[in-house]
């Protein structure tokens, strides 16, 4: 028979369990879609990711409508503010181009978030097409012009988007540029405009696993960018010998990988916030990433989407250790040179993947590590995105790009 004190220890235990689970449950739990609309709302206020570029009031308006956490009412609010600048675009795009060209790309943020962070249903699919076609629409004003190049892949395509210089004296220097988790090529294709005033063009493509990329995540993913590699070096007007990468989060990864399989043909790697190792292992997964709060909302969902035959939890805490670069014996060996930025207060990706990193291979890296950062090092009214990637990543891709050499 139990004596009184050991029941009490017992109760004891048992009340402890339940706190430590429902402080769990709190801590890692999802917003709810009040606490999604006032943290979009704020987001958009200051221009933080991922409503960058979107007028609050825009945001509101779409807010009007969504009462709920359902992903098609979430997309159909969305495209119908957006719906409203496409289609006033479209009817001034011959009497007002510059107003219509500002109409589309208002249109295509729009439709973007509404498709955010990925188009899990059908309305959210819908609203991914129409941020396609309107950012077509939009790059069909961009001076140099920009090509969609249709690179085959393995009985499938990969899509891109080029852009070279104005002017351009002979092959010129070419970034490839890879997104992260849940921003598109069409992010990247707007951002790297800023590339080609210094001589050097862009290939915007999406990662394994996202966009209209035709393979998910797998240990052998990276076969896809080397298929871009191969590309880039097949157009004359490219410098096949002055290439870089810059990738960010996951793009990072690949950025990242890519500078050791693929180090004999790339000049430099950007790599903003990279996985490394410890962002792959489960404590990772179950302590971190469930219920990010830095993440504005469903980051397991949207990774588990882009993993190669992966459907549930378990699975996904069996999958991602493979992807470790450690685990996958790459991590020490030769490498191109490389620019690691990240930030210390990160909670999506650990900065320990970024020390471990900066500690091995066989060549000196720089890095640009914000003690007061976030994800990809960004900090709010002082180091946003678009001065990280102005003031930081284009000068390095310039120097490593323009540098003399083989």
């Amino acid at each position: 028979m139990q004596s009184k004190h050991t029941s009490s220890i017992v109760i004891s235990f048992l009340v402890a369990a339940a706190f430590t689970v429902s402080l769990f449950a709190q801590q890692h739990s999802e917003r709810t879609i009040e606490e999604i609309k006032t943290e979009a709302i704020h987001r958009a206020e200051v221009g933080q990711y991922p409503l960058i570029g979107l007028a609050p009031a825009d945001v509101k308006e779409a807010f009007e409508h969504i009462h709920t956490k359902d992903k098609d009412e979430w997309a159909a609010a969305f495209m119908g503010v957006g719906d409203k600048y496409f289609n006033e675009a479209k009817s001034l795009e011959k009497t007002d181009p510059a107003k219509a060209n500002a109409d589309y790309i208002r249109a295509w943020r729009l439709y973007s978030f509404g498709r955010w962070p990925i188009p899990s249903s059908p309305g959210k699919h819908r609203s991914y097409e129409k941020a396609i076609e309107a950012f077509l629409d939009h790059a069909k004003f961009f001076d140099p012009p920009m090509d969609v190049v249709h690179i085959p892949f393995e009985g499938k395509e990969i899509i891109g988007y080029l852009r070279l210089p104005k002017n351009g004296k002979g092959p010129v220097p070419l970034v490839i540029a890879v997104n992260g988790l849940d921003s598109r090529k069409e992010d990247l294709a707007e951002r790297f405009g800023a590339i080609l005033p210094f001589g050097i063009g862009y290939l915007a493509v999406d990662g394994p696993g996202t966009g209209q990329a035709p393979i998910k995540v797998s240990e052998h993913s990276e076969r896809m960018l080397s298929a871009v590699l191969d590309y880039a070096q097949s157009r004359p007007e490219v410098d096949r010998n002055r290439l870089a990468m810059q990738g960010v989060s996951w793009g990072a990864y690949w950025a990242t990988k890519m500078a050791i399989v693929e180090r004999a043909r790339l000049r430099g790697a950007c790599a903003q916030s990279p996985p490394v190792d410890k962002f792959f292992q489960k404590d990772f997964l179950m302590n971190s990433l469930i219920g990010n709060r830095e993440y504005l909302f469903d980051q397991v969902p949207a990774l588990m989407n882009i993993l190669e035959g992966v459907n549930t939890l378990d699975e996904m805490a069996q999958f991602l250790p493979k992807m470790s670069l450690v685990y996958q014996g790459l991590l020490g060996k030769p490498m191109a040179p490389m620019l690691i930025l990240a930030g210390v207060k990160d909670t999506q990706v650990p900065i320990e993947d970024e020390y471990l990193l900066l500690s091995k291979g066989d060549v000196p890296k720089e890095a640009w590590i914000n003690p007061q950062g976030g994800h990809l090092g960004r900090q709010v009214g002082v180091w946003p995105d678009p001065k990280i990637f102005q003031e930081v990543i284009i000068p390095w891709l310039v120097k490593i790009l323009q540098a003399p050499g083989n």
